[in-house]
């Protein structure tokens, strides 16, 4: 079971990763609750780094499947207010990338971090995300329901994330340690590609 479910991850990000590469070029004109909802899950790199940060928060256990979550919904908010204040945040695209090449590493290896270490770290990279969501965020009143979409669809795809690491770690005993962990080093993979270009 747990090969067969590595083949299927495997072979869903390779499917993705050309046409999701990254969710935040250009999307024209985004206006509403509907289009903050489509932003983080248009793009293979924040999808990733959303479902990465679930699934540490799964190896990590307790507190941490609600507190490392929380704290990155909590500080993408405070860089989406940044975006859309217009206020300079330097090397975003790169702070996104790496966040899909250490939160993949992470999980990888399943580090054991303490939970406000763990939450210091989805936050630093919480900002760039909630930036390049607020950058696109719309200056009108439909500008709070575009902030509540994409932070729902951010505490789903962590949920995601939490749920998937979970059902792994219960379905197989034997094997959903390295089953998570591989889709760790296949995130941290895609991460590099996209931080060089490649993807």
């Amino acid at each position: 079971m747990g090969r067969s479910l590595l083949r299927a991850t495997v072979v869903a990000t390779t499917a993705l990763a050309p046409s999701l590469a990254f969710a935040h070029p250009g999307h024209g004109d985004a206006f509403g609750f509907a289009a903050g909802v489509g932003h983080p899950i248009g793009g293979l790199d924040h999808v990733l780094a959303m479902v990465m940060v679930g699934v540490f928060a799964a190896q990590l256990g307790g507190r941490a499947l609600w507190a490392v979550p929380a704290a990155f919904v909590g500080v993408m908010a405070i860089g989406g207010a940044l975006g859309m204040a217009g206020v300079a945040v330097p090397f975003v695209e790169t702070g996104i990338a790496l966040s899909i090449v250490v939160l993949g590493a992470v999980v990888a290896f399943g580090v054991k971090a303490p939970v406000a270490a763990a939450m210091a770290l989805v936050g630093l990279f919480a900002v760039f995300h909630g930036y390049a969501h607020g950058a696109e965020m719309p200056e009108t009143a439909g500008g709070a329901a575009y902030a509540a979409g994409f932070m729902l669809a951010t505490a789903l795809l962590h949920a995601a994330g939490v749920g998937f690491g979970l059902l792994i770690g219960k379905a197989s005993e034997a094997h959903g340690g390295l089953v998570t962990r591989a889709a760790g080093g296949l995130a941290a993979v895609v991460g590099l590609a996209i931080l060089t270009g490649v993807a």
